[in-house]
């Protein structure tokens, strides 16, 4: 039976170059970069080389910081209690603004500060999908607001919020602005120089990397206060001795994803395209978000009638891995935030499916899926109509 992955919001596979690039820091030049011996100091040039291409690619100044940490649930954490705190030891009531289609590592962060008393404005998307910038301007009070923090792009639609405008929104206002850039890197160009983020998080894993390392972009004058303390590491900023092999896995595969923007918005979207157009063309399924504002890789179908369980169940069986949505929430298999954001099948069984692309993504796995994909929803909604009718 062929397998065949379309589940990369949730993780990738390590790209072979990013493994051979991580190799030698395992059982060769394995010391404690904060060691003085020459087991330590002999990958610190490594280090350099990583942390450059980091900051190359976000086109990130030589001022701002670039944080290594374990994860971009880490750096979000990281942002948003760093500026409670702030608010907090300044004697202030902190508000806060974010969105209803949030990952969960920041939806459920600001959830526990605000039983800890902050105030949390949650914006909604419009008919589109994404946060109306006129939404966000309405909602900062430039006395009170210390945060504002939205998703770039959505993990379970692909859609890419308007993040230009919301950094020139908080700007005009002096409040902090911080992007959840997990799906935006390595599938669309990021370029911190063009956008206004104070902030932004992200994961190795989501573009070829290793699982277990990320980074949080800090720009020049922003600051944090660290969650983590125990240590000097990050100039301060986050305790821990340095994952070497895998910080300099991740300098290497966001070197290689940026390389390989082009062939996302190409080969990657026409192959998107290519599945995308099957699925239409099956009774009572919708695609959530035009394409064109989607990232290249991602599709959100809504599939009437369909029990997502089963679905899942049955693409597996026949070799092809999709989610019902983002994966730190899929073992719940609850309603889709996106769909309860919309307002999508409030009033019908609905299951939303997400399908997700990578550059490793072949046009002969895409054709294997579309077969799988048409069977399940016949098997499946047969089923269901020969249960409806023991019920007449």
């Amino acid at each position: 039976m062929e397998r065949v992955y379309l589940d990369n919001n949730a993780t990738t596979l390590v790209d072979p170059l990013v493994k051979d690039a991580m190799d030698p820091f395992f059982t060769k030049m394995y010391g404690n970069p904060n060691s003085l011996h020459s087991f330590g100091t002999e990958v610190h040039p490594y280090m350099g080389i990583a942390l450059d291409r980091l900051y190359s690619g976000i086109n990130a100044d030589d001022d701002d910081d670039i944080i290594i940490n374990s994860c971009a649930t880490e750096g979000n954490n990281t942002v948003i209690k760093s500026l409670y705190f702030e608010s907090v030891l300044n004697n202030k009531k902190p508000q806060m603004i974010t969105s209803s289609i949030e990952h969960p590592a920041v939806s459920e962060t600001m959830e526990f500060l605000e039983r800890l008393g902050a105030e949390i404005k949650i914006l909604p998307v419009n008919s589109e999908g994404i946060i109306d910038p006129d939404e966000l301007r309405k909602a900062i009070d430039p006395d009170r607001t210390t945060l504002v923090s939205i998703i770039w792009a959505n993990n379970e639609t692909g859609l890419i919020n308007p993040v230009k405008e919301y950094g020139e929104i908080c700007r005009e206002n002096g409040v902090k602005l911080h992007l959840d850039a997990v799906q935006a890197i390595g599938k669309i160009p990021v370029d911190m120089k063009d956008v206004l983020a104070d902030y932004i998080t992200f994961s190795a894993h989501k573009f070829h990397g290793p699982k277990g390392i990320g980074a949080l972009y800090v720009r020049k004058g922003s600051g944090i206060v660290p969650l983590l303390h125990g240590g000097e590491q990050m100039a301060g900023l986050r305790a821990g001795t340095v994952n070497v092999p895998y910080m300099v896995g991740m300098g290497q595969a966001l070197d290689l994803a940026v390389k390989n923007l082009d062939f996302e918005a190409t080969e990657v979207r026409r192959l998107r395209d290519k599945l995308e157009d099957a699925i239409l063309e099956i009774d009572d399924v919708e695609v959530i978000g035009r394409r064109e504002l989607r990232t290249p890789n991602t599709i959100l179908a809504s599939f009437k009638g369909m029990e997502g369980e089963a679905f899942l169940w049955d693409l597996n069986q026949n070799g092809v891995a999709a989610s019902t949505g983002s994966a730190c929430s899929s073992e719940s298999l609850e309603s889709n935030p996106t769909f309860v954001a919309m307002n999508i099948g409030a009033d019908l069984a609905h299951t939303g499916m997400r399908f997700s692309l990578s550059r490793y993504t072949t046009e002969d796995e895409i054709d294997y899926a579309i077969d799988v994909i048409r069977n399940a929803v016949k098997r499946i909604r047969g089923i269901s109509s020969t249960k409806n009718k023991e019920y007449i």
